[in-house]
């Protein structure tokens, strides 16, 4: 894949290596993994969904990182609406993500909603990321997902 070894360093970065993906016709949620020095190792698709939702689960999501040994992570997703604007459950699942990244020690670098006409929302440059869970949030989380496992 033409963006492999591409060093990210801004949203603009994840999103010149996830182009292809901003005209589909469905929702895609995609996995970008990273090394260590924020080079991209590959771009997976996660889920693929209906014209306006995907549904992302945390182990689906992380399960591409872990198996490429990777450091960090980028989440994507586009709206084929071209209204890049995040919804309730894409703030909701970027929590989940970012909670469980720290749990799984993997940095996530970005949650990023692409769109056809080229916008993009980066909820890290837009400052909103969640970091630093307190202990009994990650305990709910956890068993939260063990509960939805069984």
């Amino acid at each position: 894949m033409a963006a492999r070894g591409k060093r990210i360093r801004h949203p603009e970065d994840i999103y010149d290596a996830v182009k292809p993906w901003a005209r589909r016709r469905e929702e895609n949620f995609l996995a970008v993994t990273l090394n260590g020095a924020h080079e991209v190792i590959k771009i997976h698709r996660i889920t693929k969904g209906l014209v306006n939702k995907t549904v992302a689960h945390p182990r689906e999501c992380f399960y591409p990182a872990i198996k490429d040994y990777a450091t960090a992570v980028a989440f994507v997703h586009n709206h084929p609406s071209g209204n890049t604007s995040p919804s309730g459950e894409d703030e909701s699942i970027t929590d989940r993500l970012c909670m469980a990244g720290s749990i799984l020690c993997l940095n996530v670098l970005d949650h990023i909603i692409i769109g056809p006409k080229g916008g993009l929302y980066s909820f890290r440059r837009d400052g909103a990321m969640r970091e630093g869970f307190a202990y009994a949030e990650e305990k709910e989380f956890v068993n939260c997902l063990a509960a939805e496992s069984k």
